[in-house]
């Protein structure tokens, strides 16, 4: 069972003064018993950019899933089983599948069975534990406040915990006609 995340959203009323529109745990959680232990909470998803503030409609009702909607984003916070706990037992198939992310699951001799590869743009920050981001070629430990970005057309890699861990993150969708002007193949 995930910890409780407290999420605070603000919002406008009639008159345009700002107010409090939700104060409580999110509600919007994925565990599956395909992934024991590791829980995805989501706080705020926007469907684009720039997002729309209007309306007191909680944005994160929706099914959790790896990837943020198409030029949108995804706050949450992941919660970690230690490795210990789960190497043996994840079923990799499950559980990309549980995340509506079956196309990401990286299929080769993985490193690790998280190893995926998403089209987006990703940050987060260690809250607690330990934890390591593998990629292709190499892995870095990260300890509390410790910030991460996978900045890359693709985002290699698996987050392996040798102690519960938990760290908001955040996603946003990379558009691939950006990513080929960038690179000035466009």
């Amino acid at each position: 069972m995930s910890r409780p995340m407290r999420r605070v959203v603000t919002g406008h009323d009639g008159h345009g003064k700002s107010i409090i529109i939700m104060d409580g745990p999110s509600p919007h959680v994925l565990e599956r018993e395909g992934m024991p232990g590791l829980a995805l909470i989501n706080l705020w998803v926007t469907d684009g950019a720039p997002a729309a503030n209007t309306g007191s409609a909680d944005a994160a009702a929706r099914p959790v899933v790896l990837e943020p909607p198409g030029r949108g984003t995804i706050f949450r916070v992941v919660d970690f089983p230690p490795d210990r706990e789960v190497m043996g037992k994840l079923d990799r198939s499950k559980a990309f599948a549980a995340m509506g992310a079956d196309h990401a699951m990286d299929r080769s001799e993985a490193r690790h069975p998280g190893m995926h590869k998403t089209n987006t743009v990703d940050y987060a920050l260690v809250l607690d534990g330990e934890i390591w981001a593998l990629v292709d070629e190499g892995e870095t430990l990260l300890r509390p406040e410790t910030a991460w970005s996978s900045a890359g057309p693709t985002t290699p890699g698996a987050i392996a915990a040798t102690s519960p861990a938990a760290w908001p993150s955040s996603s946003s969708m990379r558009s691939r006609a950006a990513e080929k002007n960038r690179r000035g193949r466009g």
